[in-house]
């Protein structure tokens, strides 16, 4: 039995409840504004990872997209599960940098999602999690990425990460930048914190 936590979700186990009902308060449209408009149209292969409520997830399934929802912290994903009782949703008990189950699947995505979660990686974490995401990236395949800038929360294991690195890591990685957004945060407790959120997003080159 595997009872161990995994790297990064230190403290929402304990806090899904609250986390389930404040995510769920926002919007997926609040959310990605923009950044909406270099997402997929058409049905398509997605990769949540870090799925967190579900939310996203959903999102994706009601508009046809083959959905795969990855989630280490069983309690947001077990709240996940009941709120969007999707038949055709994925769920994977699954995290980065490795990305073990999603890799064991053998499949490709063409839009892959990773938001409020780089930032709890660290920088030898994300050198492995960018090389992993990249591989599960088809041909044109786009990557999400969000980084979180400000305070960290107490309980919580997060880095300074910016968008400048992301960047070059992607390179690294033969992808390429299309997006660049740096904006607050829409919950008004984070606002009024000084938080605010950087949204990117990368295409892999043919």
């Amino acid at each position: 039995m595997k009872n161990s936590i995994v790297s990064g979700t230190e403290g929402y186990a304990k806090q899904a409840p609250f986390l389930l009902e404040q995510y769920e308060n926002l919007s997926f449209e609040e959310s990605y504004t923009t950044a909406i408009d270099h997402f997929p149209q058409m049905p398509s292969k997605i990769l949540d990872i870090g799925s967190g409520t579900g939310r996203d997830a959903a999102w994706f399934d009601r508009r046809g997209h083959d959905v795969v929802a990855a989630e280490p912290t069983k309690e947001m994903r077990e709240g996940a599960i009941r709120l969007h009782p999707s038949p055709t949703i994925r769920w994977l008990d699954d995290s980065l940098p490795d990305l073990k189950n999603v890799r064991e699947l053998d499949e490709t995505f063409n839009f892959i999602l990773i938001n409020a979660v780089w930032m709890h990686l660290d920088e030898d974490q994300r050198e492995v999690a960018m090389k992993a995401v990249a591989t599960l990236l088809g041909e044109n395949g786009r990557l999400f990425i969000s980084l979180r800038h400000g305070p960290v929360p107490k309980g919580r294991r997060m880095f300074a990460v910016s968008a400048e690195e992301t960047v070059k890591l992607a390179a690294h990685n033969q992808l390429v930048p299309l997006y660049n957004e740096r904006s607050q945060s829409i919950l008004p407790a984070n606002k009024s914190a000084g938080i605010c959120w950087t949204k990117l997003i990368f295409e892999r080159q043919a």
